[in-house]
């Protein structure tokens, strides 16, 4: 039975029923539909997760497998086009835009001092519609007075510092690491609390090489290929 419902499941795929990052019903659902046990259908489910055509998630359930984005990193980091340039839809969205006081970390990479105003924009970046990252971006409000308010108008980092008179800016540094999701991450990345994301940090720079944006996304892993772009 379990054969069976493999069978089914990868028919489903192969006409289209399901498209890359659905998620899959419940075992329950597919339990219902088949006349079977949770087992048999989790069995069913595991050979196609061995051929790669399923990918399981903590906590999450059972997704079709998407081909991973290709996101480059370089001089230039522009999300939209990066996206378009990759043959998917881009699609940013603000969850929260605060000022603040910079910490310590966030001031050394700004060159500012901590404790001064910035501006922390928090948002959710999403590739054909499925979560790919989550991220936020500090801008010292000394230097770009107006910023919260542009970035509210229009939820665009490059269209915001055009506004308050930066012209164009460049990536001046970049760092990677992997870590774990926390619990809020998972939830707007429909991923389990402590699957593994990349973690990149980026300092941007404007045409005088002053830093105007410290920059900190949390990549799902197997939905992103992070290519380094020299």
């Amino acid at each position: 039975m379990w054969k069976a419902i493999a069978d089914a499941l990868r028919s489903d795929l192969a006409e289209g029923r399901y498209s890359p990052g659905d998620k899959l019903p419940t075992e329950a659902a597919f339990a219902e539909r088949f006349g079977v046990n949770r087992h048999t259908v989790r069995h069913g489910i595991s050979a196609l997760v061995q051929e790669g055509l399923i990918r399981t998630r903590r906590g999450a359930g059972a997704f079709v497998a998407a081909t991973p984005t290709d996101y480059p990193i370089g001089k230039r980091v522009r999300f939209h086009e990066n996206l378009i340039a990759a043959g998917r839809t881009p699609e940013k969205r603000v969850l929260q835009v605060e000022e603040r006081a910079a910490t310590t970390g966030e001031a050394q990479a700004l060159a500012i001092t901590a404790g001064d105003p910035v501006c922390a924009y928090h948002g959710l970046s999403l590739a054909d519609g499925q979560p790919i990252a989550v991220f936020e971006s500090v801008f010292p409000l000394s230097r770009l007075p107006g910023m919260s308010a542009a970035l509210e108008t229009s939820g665009s980092v490059t269209r915001a510092l055009q506004e308050v008179g930066v012209a164009d800016y460049t990536r001046a540094s970049t760092r990677m690491t992997a870590v774990r999701a926390t619990a809020t991450q998972a939830l707007h990345l429909c991923v389990g609390e402590g699957d593994p994301l990349v973690r990149t940090s980026g300092v941007n720079v404007d045409t005088n090489g002053t830093p105007v944006e410290f920059g900190r996304t949390w990549f799902v892993g197997d939905r992103v290929t992070l290519t380094l772009d020299t």
